[in-house]
């Protein structure tokens, strides 16, 4: 598989241009806030198969339909009074809503992976706001990323990744909270999925309650949810006081390291840089130790992606 990839310049004509790819079934990498997606029409079967030819993603991993808002989502998903609330408190933003798929919503199976249920999100990013207003209808966008390899948080990462196989990027700069949504399950009791960009005890206090966690059964009901992914090349070391010999070190707070996601152990700064980090790290060719992280508030996220970078791989 080949495409022209073309850079698009970050302004309306850019998305404009974006806009105009997707509907002949192109596919198009542009900036959210919380990593760069691979954006194909979400109703065409033959654009998003395209996403898993580009990304040699397995079919089975389920894919965010990406909206310009409530009124969007309320045309693909059966839409609840709760999600509705976390939607005014939290859209745009990097909130993902799994809900049941609505009759005649006109989405391909394969970004629901033939399951009942869809997950819909509304990015605050201007710039995928641009796209998805150009669009006009729903973009179904992974990270746009080799599959299970680490997310990309900038145009070049796409670029080194994608170049040749999708056929534009849209340039937008750095991602502001770098690492994906986080995902809640709204078809039944609401549900923790996946740690993400939102903090889940934010979540909690908006519903007055505390949220379910998901106990994986080894079934796929929402992306991310893989063992193996967000990987680099090299092996990951978990909670390393030190680094090894022949190691490469990524810190958090007041450590020694070659790379530090915060040196003040701000939880948002380092998640900003986790990816851009491990970009980096993993260009030197070297295994990479990794600091102890909280388990708090974005920490929890951090951890999961760290988690998965660090399984066995498949």
């Amino acid at each position: 598989m080949s495409a022209d990839t073309v850079m698009l310049a970050a302004d309306q004509a850019g998305c404009d241009r974006a806009a105009e790819i997707l509907r002949a079934g192109g596919l198009v990498a542009f900036p959210t806030e919380t990593v760069y997606g691979l954006g194909a029409d979400a109703c065409s079967d033959h654009a998003v198969a395209r996403i898993f030819e580009a990304k040699d993603r397995p079919r089975f991993n389920p894919l965010i339909a990406h909206v310009e808002g409530a009124e969007m989502a309320a045309r693909l998903v059966r839409w609840t009074d709760t999600a509705d609330a976390l939607a005014g408190a939290f859209w745009p933003g990097p909130l993902t809503l799994v809900l049941p798929l609505a009759e005649g919503a006109g989405v391909s199976s394969l970004v629901t992976a033939g399951l009942s249920s869809l997950a819909v999100r509304a990015p605050a990013h201007p710039v995928a706001q641009a796209v998805l207003g150009a669009f006009g209808g729903p973009v179904a966008a992974p990270s746009a990323n080799r599959s299970g390899r680490i997310s990309p948080t900038t145009a070049a990462h796409v670029r080194a990744g994608l170049w040749g196989r999708i056929e534009a990027i849209v340039d937008g700069g750095a991602c502001g909270v770098g690492v994906e949504s986080t995902i809640i399950d709204l078809t039944d009791r609401p549900t923790l999925l996946r740690p993400g960009g939102l903090p889940a005890e934010a979540i909690d206090a908006a519903l007055g309650q505390p949220l379910a966690r998901h106990r994986s059964d080894g079934t796929l009901t929402a992306p991310g949810q893989m063992q193996s992914h967000y990987a680099p090349g090299a092996a990951v070391r978990l909670n390393a006081s030190a680094p090894r010999p022949g190691e490469v070190m990524l810190g958090f707070g007041r450590v020694d390291c070659d790379l530090n996601l915060s040196p003040s152990g701000d939880l948002t700064e380092a998640a900003a840089n986790l990816f851009s980090h491990l970009h980096s790290l993993d260009a030197t060719g070297r295994q990479i130790a990794v600091s102890p992280i909280p388990e708090t508030g974005l920490g929890r996220a951090i951890n999961d992606r760290l988690r998965r970078a660090a399984a066995p791989r498949g």
